[in-house]
């Protein structure tokens, strides 16, 4: 099986599902769930889903922490009673959900991120029983409804991208019933997401993605070599997604959307919903993004980097003082220098070395640029400002 070494690494995997996986299963989607009160509508929108060729299984994975207050294990008990009467009244021919919980995590590290980490385990699990490492794991979240012909684009993706390691899904926030400043604050939030995709698409950087954890799917044997999700507490989209761009190349799915809530949330340090609640309690961050000229610097480095090859000494120094101050400043900052110099010895050839630039001015090296050289050396501009600049130069190539 493809995935055994995986699994023989973590004495502490247990599957959940005790029922045999159909041997027609090409497609499991994992949906973490805490204290979701709209969970039967995510259900229902797969549930209406054009049906793909063979089985598609949900794993949804009702999680807590061990440390939960009793309210939130009521709810989540709750949870799993009103899923499973559903369906007892809602039998599906190609559709296979499993209500799995309540587990609970050890309070250090429960999250969206093991949850996560946890259904996409099982999923992996379920295509090694099957020998398939091209079976489709689908991430989706708990507050979050999909176009009815969801699966059968992303079953005809895969199948017509054969190389891909995974892909980004089409995504838009829901707003219906909410207040003005709230629809707002989102349609900012999305506005921002596009132009920082955009703006590293502009500087040259090649692995620019949407990362939204509720909008993406990989292969099994992508998932099992990228190591897994990440069990972090926030981000684990984010960083996820920019590791399996090791792995292979991570497409973009726009031939259907994935609509996920725009709600205000505490549950995480940082993403849509903690932006969003700092937005209705009266911040302006949204207002305002990173500098385009931020992005024009690292685009001269990037279109620059060849010269960097086996470049030493006084010359590399030389090189490193010709690049935008900002940008020399952070190489200093972060003593690179020898990073660069120690990636030009490492690599046989220059066009290796391009290409494993980007692993050392990676998408973790590039936002801690970001946050280094704002306000230090840029400021930042209003999001309507940067996307309309974005534009024109997009539309003078």
């Amino acid at each position: 099986m493809f995935a055994n070494s995986y699994f023989s690494k973590s004495n502490s995997f247990r599957a959940y599902v005790t029922e045999p996986v159909d041997c027609s299963t090409g497609m499991i989607v994992v949906i973490p769930c805490l204290m979701e009160p709209d969970i039967l509508e995510t259900l229902r929108s797969l549930q209406e889903c054009q049906p793909v060729e063979g089985i598609t299984e949900v794993m949804l994975l009702v999680n807590e922490s061990e440390s939960c207050s009793t309210e939130v294990s009521d709810f989540n008990l709750q949870t799993l009673s009103s899923v499973k009467g559903w369906l007892e009244q809602n039998r599906m021919n190609k559709l296979r959900i499993f209500p799995i919980g309540p587990v609970r995590f050890p309070a250090k590290w429960a999250g969206v991120g093991l949850a996560r980490k946890a259904g996409m385990d099982e999923a992996l699990y379920r295509f090694n029983q099957l020998n398939n490492p091209d079976g489709i794991i689908v991430s989706l979240d708990a507050d979050t409804v999909v176009e009815s012909n969801y699966l059968v684009a992303l079953e005809a993706y895969f199948n017509t991208h054969p190389e891909d390691a995974g892909a980004t899904i089409r995504f838009s926030h829901r707003t219906e019933g909410m207040p003005d400043r709230q629809v707002k604050g989102i349609r900012l939030y999305e506005q921002y997401m596009y132009y920082y995709k955009h703006a590293l698409d502009y500087a040259g950087y090649p692995h620019a993605l949407y990362t939204i954890g509720s909008a993406f799917a990989v292969r099994a044997a992508a998932y099992m070599k990228r190591g897994g999700m990440t069990r972090r507490k926030a981000g684990e989209d984010f960083y996820f997604l920019q590791t399996l761009t090791q792995s292979g190349h991570v497409g973009e799915i726009e031939s259907t959307c994935v609509y996920p809530s725009a709600r205000v949330s505490q549950r995480v340090p940082f993403g849509t919903g903690p932006a969003m609640k700092k937005w209705m309690e009266g911040s302006d961050e949204l207002e305002v993004t990173f500098n385009l000229q931020a992005f024009t610097d690292l685009k001269f480095l990037f279109s620059e980097r060849e010269l960097f090859y086996r470049s030493m000494g006084e010359n590399l120094s030389g090189l490193v003082k010709s690049l935008p101050e900002p940008v020399c400043a952070f190489i200093s900052e972060e003593g690179l220098t020898e990073d660069i110099l120690q990636l030009s010895m490492n690599c046989g050839r220059a066009e290796i070395f391009n290409t494993r630039f980007f692993q050392l001015f990676n998408a973790f090296r590039i936002l801690k640029f970001l946050n280094f050289s704002h306000p230090r050396f840029y400021d930042k501009v209003a999001v309507k400002r940067c996307l309309d600049e974005l534009d024109k130069i997009e539309k003078g190539r």
